[in-house]
């Protein structure tokens, strides 16, 4: 079970990179040869930034204002998944090493709830940037992007992380 915690958290990473902004560059190793992970990161995001595209269905100009607002807004989003991984990585040495106490787990439900504010307040301000720059039904069908793709991210988090003991 130890070792499925610690896939888990490896997949959560790499599950919430896909919501963060393509790099400008490839990150590499200390080798200089780029990880299957990095790979694998960037084709998400650009696969989340094409379903984006599709969706949405912006004009020409549209799109002109809308891409430098969604690159902001996944940066800001970026933010909330790393705190969101770093409650997991917390929570999986705890589980891992069997030391969870009642003040940790207090601790670790106080910052989950920070990120779920955290993640309400980043989409709320995505939304009013979008404001004005595209109809309110397109940054709808943004908002439903955003908030299907993070569900299926909390369904793989959810089936495979286990309770507090």
């Amino acid at each position: 079970m130890k070792q499925t915690l610690i896939a888990i958290v490896a997949v959560a990473a790499l599950a919430l990179a896909a919501a963060a902004p393509a790099p400008a560059f490839a990150q590499t190793t200390p080798s200089g040869s780029t990880t299957n992970m990095d790979i694998l990161a960037a084709k998400l995001k650009a696969d989340k930034k094409l379903l984006v595209a599709q969706t949405v269905g912006r004009t020409d100009v549209e799109g002109k204002a809308f891409w430098p607002i969604y690159d902001a807004c996944q940066a800001e989003l970026q933010t909330v998944n790393k705190r969101l991984a770093a409650t997991i990585a917390a929570y999986a040495k705890e589980y891992n090493a069997n030391t969870m106490t009642d003040a940790k787990a207090a601790a670790l439900i106080a910052e989950s709830f920070a990120v779920d504010d955290a993640l309400l307040a980043a989409k709320k301000s995505c939304a009013a940037k979008l404001a004005g720059v595209i109809p309110a039904a397109k940054i709808a069908r943004y908002v439903q992007v955003e908030n299907k793709i993070r569900a299926q991210i909390n369904y793989e988090l959810a089936a495979s992380i286990p309770f507090v003991q």
